[in-house]
């Protein structure tokens, strides 16, 4: 765990659920390393926002995005390289709101990613603002009077779209989330985790997630029986609520072929080059 962490600052708030995700995702680490991933093929982005700040503590490699747009930096990472695994965090304001497009768009086209939203419900870095999974009423600095609008869900608008693994997890739930992380990386293809995660500041849903959370016994076995769970508000499942295999985007694009390992030698281009100058 010590190997993973870096020289930066925790500026997270006190208490805030991000502690929880952050070493739930670093014993998933560990956990594929002893499976045979070597932490050097993983490689992580995330957009902007508190969820952001756990690319600084992570000693891993990767390239920080912007709002919005860091399931497009890691698909263009899994492109270049097939045999990475790579990772986007992302907020829930930041991946349904400016991201809404990356997010839908990769998980059509099943690319081999995943992606971690970390779900508070707030745009908290810039001081609680509403975002698209914010519940409706919500009073806060940019709706006083409370927000009118319902809020997305983000499962099963993931399965509807396309994605071939959809998992919601809790940062109360520590190796549970471990589990998940693993299992997603794992995953050949769209993997996304919905992770509900407290603002202690802002949206402090520790009580009321600790009530209604409930462990999924398996997981769904018809993607009719996924949706109806992902829409359940009597009770917060968590786990792998839907499961599928499907040819990933790279493998249809490629095949087998990486553009690293495979890639012509200087001589050869050059020689391409004269050939199409010619």
């Amino acid at each position: 765990m010590e190997s993973l962490g870096t020289y930066v600052e925790n500026t997270w708030c006190p208490g805030c659920g991000n502690f929880g995700i952050l070493n739930a995702f670093k014993k998933a680490v560990i956990a594929l390393e002893n499976k045979g991933i070597s932490k050097e093929k993983i490689i992580i982005s995330a957009g902007i926002g508190c969820h952001a700040k756990i690319f600084d503590y992570l000693n891993l490699s990767g390239l920080y995005s912007i709002h919005g747009r860091s399931m497009a930096t890691i698909q263009g990472i899994k492109l270049a390289n097939p045999d990475l695994k790579v990772v986007a965090f992302a907020g829930d304001g930041d991946a349904f709101g400016e991201g809404i497009a990356h997010m839908i768009f990769a998980a059509k086209r099943n690319a081999d990613i995943t992606v971690i939203v970390h779900d508070n419900g707030r745009y908290s870095l810039t001081t609680g603002q509403y975002t698209p999974l914010t519940e409706k009423g919500y009073k806060g600095p940019s709706t006083p009077r409370g927000t009118v609008e319902d809020p997305l869900n983000p499962l099963s608008l993931l399965i509807e779209a396309g994605a071939t693994f959809v998992a919601r997890g809790y940062s109360g739930k520590i190796q549970h989330l471990t589990d998940l992380i693993t299992q997603a990386i794992e995953h050949e293809g769209f993997s996304f985790i919905n992770v509900l995660q407290p603002c202690i500041t802002y949206n402090n849903t520790y009580k009321k997630y600790n009530k209604l959370v409930e462990i999924l016994d398996e997981t769904p076995a018809t993607i009719e029986e996924a949706i109806a769970i992902s829409k359940r508000k009597d009770t917060l499942p968590i786990g792998i609520i839907y499961k599928t295999k499907k040819t990933s985007f790279h493998k249809r694009l490629y095949g087998d072929y990486n553009p690293v390992l495979n890639r012509m030698s200087r001589e050869v281009k050059l020689k391409t080059i004269l050939k199409l100058l010619k």
